[in-house]
């Protein structure tokens, strides 16, 4: 095959994650000099725009009618007028008129529920729509912000728990750092392998929380959610006498068409699940349908909203438009990203993930928070600075930190995997942190540090594990 040419080369590589920092910073400071205008009967939404010949006021005007009732000039005083949206305000970046940011009205006539509700799916459906979304003339569309009405708010369900109630139902004080795991492996395990490794998990009184991967799925011949769950609730009770009054919560993945994901949640509670694992970026709406359908319930399942390939949600809706949504429909934890040196592992990070994070945490009326879960790269080498980071930001009671193979793949001085050394080098990590050894060590510097004096104090779990997850500094 010919080689491909530079020119097409370089358009192939461009570096977008660049583009969408820069894209960040500059509507966000735009937005806090000057923030959309609010209305009781309406939501309004903000669309970053990059037009290739209309002007962002011809867009705003036309959405109206795209968007909502498809006229142009409607009726004065009409119902169908009463359900059209229109543009509220544009912010042009330059003279051309055709790069900056449009607000937008969707009408609360127009999709409001008689009892005064909505949901996020009819919200994502009116607002990421042909017009934002398909046509060719947008060379880039981003809905980057989204302003709903108190009143409209107040009718979600939000979390059924929110940090500080997982936290007392489970036996955690507020200021505990608790963590989570993850089952591996993640895919070709049978129901006792289940059991077995949840036993192991919750031999550790770190865990407040265990959930399955989204590679395990739950309608298996060899491996059917319910006969897993039950093997899971097994593994806890074994498990009690270590743990104290401390409470386990075991989340398995549930997945499936619409008709068959309600039978199989109600089905995991009765076998003793207490929480729940959706992935959610593919479940458009089943958070929502479970949370209302165990709303009654003496304890509601928690829900682990897994965001997995979200991505593909924010390359047109921003991130934490989409983790706002989450919240309101009554997700419980919500992964993040944790606080490392270097490059990221996994988004969001920078400003895209102090937004996400303002998103699930920030007050919201009636609204629980949602907990936070730092994932994705989390270990014993980056723990203590996302534990000062939590502190920094008052977010300690907010944050679960769920580490898989940085817990479950430390090999032993036998050369062999396992769980508990990888928790007891956390343990010592979490040590280290209070006792403040690592005060104001520079990020560039933190594992090299923490690596010498694992080792001048003995800390063998904690100097193993850095040493397996940080080869470099082995030696």
């Amino acid at each position: 095959m010919k080689q491909i040419p530079s020119n097409i080369l370089n358009t192939l590589n461009q570096d977008w994650q660049l583009r969408e920092e820069v894209l960040r910073n500059v509507v966000e400071e735009r937005l806090a000099a000057s923030p959309p205008p609010a209305f009781d009967d309406q939501i309004v939404v903000t669309y970053f725009l990059a037009l290739r010949s209309q002007t962002l006021n011809g867009w705003g005007k036309d959405f109206g009618y795209f968007a909502t009732s498809g006229i142009k000039d409607p009726p004065p005083g009409s119902l169908i007028e009463e359900c059209t949206g229109k543009g509220v305000g544009v912010d042009a970046f330059d003279a051309s008129g055709q790069t900056g940011m449009v607000h937008v009205t969707i009408p609360l006539k127009m999709i409001l529920q008689p009892d005064g509700h909505l949901t996020s799916t009819d919200i994502l459906h009116a607002t990421c729509n042909a017009i934002v979304c398909d046509v060719y003339e947008n060379v880039d569309a981003r809905l980057v912000r989204i302003t709903i009405p108190e009143r409209v708010i107040e009718s979600f369900p939000g979390p059924a728990y929110g940090p500080a109630a997982l936290r007392a139902a489970n036996g955690f004080a507020p200021t505990d750092a608790v963590f989570g795991t993850i089952l591996k492996p993640t895919a070709g395990i049978l129901p006792v392998d289940v059991g077995a490794m949840v036993e192991e998990a919750a031999r550790c009184p770190l865990f407040l929380f265990v959930k399955e991967d989204e590679n395990l799925f739950p309608h298996l011949d060899y491996s059917p959610v319910v006969e897993r769950t039950r093997a899971a609730v097994e593994g806890i009770q074994r498990a009690a006498g270590e743990r104290g009054t401390k409470g386990l919560i075991f989340a398995p993945h549930i997945t499936g068409s619409p008709n068959e994901i309600l039978d199989t949640v109600l089905a995991v509670l009765e076998a003793g699940a207490t929480g729940v694992m959706f992935s959610e970026t593919f479940s458009g709406g089943t958070v929502r349908m479970v949370r209302e359908a165990t709303r009654d319930h003496e304890r509601p399942p928690a829900i682990y909203g897994h965001n997995a390939g979200l991505g593909m949600k924010t390359r047109s809706v921003w991130r934490e438009v989409v983790d706002l949504l989450a919240r309101l429909d009554g997700i419980d934890f919500r992964q993040t990203a944790p606080v490392l040196h270097g490059d990221p592992f996994i988004r969001p990070y920078g400003a895209e993930w102090e937004a996400s994070e303002k998103a699930l945490t920030m007050p919201l009326g009636s609204i629980k928070p949602t907990m936070i879960t730092r994932a994705g790269g989390l270990d014993q080498g980056n723990l203590i600075m996302n534990l000062q980071d939590a502190e920094e930001r008052g977010l300690t009671e907010s944050i679960l930190f769920l580490a898989g193979s940085a817990i479950n793949s430390i090999k032993n001085r036998e050369g062999k995997a396992d769980p508990r050394y990888g928790a007891e080098a956390m343990r010592q990590a979490i040590n280290v942190h209070h006792a403040g050894d690592l005060n104001g060590t520079p990020p560039a510097d933190h594992v090299r540090i923490l690596l010498e004096l694992a080792r001048n104090k003995s800390l063998t779990a904690l100097a193993d594990a850095l040493e397996q997850r940080y080869p470099e500094l082995a030696s």
